[in-house]
């Protein structure tokens, strides 16, 4: 039986899928407690916007959006062959993995020392590693509980938004279906994050979070466009691996379409 299911190229390709992306967005969660400034990374000088009142507003960006927009082409990838049941399965399966390492982290955190370790980096600038430990790993409860909530609603939003687009375009329109879903989630998702870590979490003004939500949304949208070929790009390598035959039939089986 295990056999038959490695060979069968579809099941192949959507396990590899999962894997990709539960992974993803395991590091981008693991790396997101780091912000760096986009204008430096691009050689510019430092934006300075203000909207909602709040003023010299520049793009200081958690280092996880670097990955998050494959995420979601990721999502509209598995929703085109597999469906929207595929998407919330692998979504599920990355919240609970996430979870599942953040308590770990702070299983790690509060288990006791070893004297040589926490002094083990002094040369190096780090004179106590659990402090650094606890810094790196210890994210706050709020921001960990509003990156998995925004996660889990901006990939159902992704994935219904994505499916109705395409009731309607059938085959036709990848680009419309795939950049018009993930505009909205990436809303969806800037906004639950900020609201539900800052908001509710640090009692940030509605100004503030409007303002930083729009200043990411920004970075998002184009984001969103400037990676839409991939879509086309990752199509096209699909079809080459499975067969035109094939793929025609997933993606008729993802809407719901029998074969004629």
């Amino acid at each position: 039986m295990i056999h038959g299911i490695l060979r069968d190229k579809p099941t192949r390709l959507f396990i590899s899928f999962t894997a990709f992306f539960v992974a993803n967005a395991l590091i981008a969660e693991c790396i997101g407690g780091k912000l760096f400034s986009l204008e430096k990374l691009l050689g510019l000088q430092p934006a300075d916007f203000t909207f909602f009142g709040q003023q010299h507003l520049s793009f200081d960006l958690t280092c996880g959006v670097l990955l998050w927009p494959l995420e979601f082409i990721m999502t509209d990838i598995v929703n085109e062959y597999y469906g929207p049941r595929a998407v919330r399965r692998i979504s599920y399966t990355a919240v609970a993995l996430i979870s599942y390492a953040f308590l770990m982290f702070y299983l790690a955190i509060y288990i006791p020392s070893s004297n040589y370790w926490l002094t083990s980096q002094t040369k190096n600038g780090l004179p106590n590693m659990q402090v650094a430990f606890n810094g790196i790993f210890g994210q706050g409860m709020w921001i960990i509980f509003a990156s998995i909530v925004a996660f889990l609603v901006s990939q159902i939003v992704d994935v219904t938004i994505f499916h109705k687009i395409k009731k309607y375009t059938g085959e036709k329109y990848v680009w419309l279906r795939a950049t018009g879903s993930t505009l909205v989630s990436q809303l969806v998702d800037s906004f639950i994050v900020l609201y539900i870590a800052f908001k509710i979490g640090q009692g940030w003004s509605w100004q503030k979070v409007l303002a930083i939500c729009l200043m990411n949304y920004i970075y998002k949208f184009v984001m969103a466009i400037v990676l839409t070929p991939v879509i086309y790009l990752a199509e096209a390598r699909i079809e080459k691996f499975l067969g035109h035959d094939t793929t025609r039939k997933m993606k008729r089986a993802a809407m719901g379409l029998e074969e004629e």
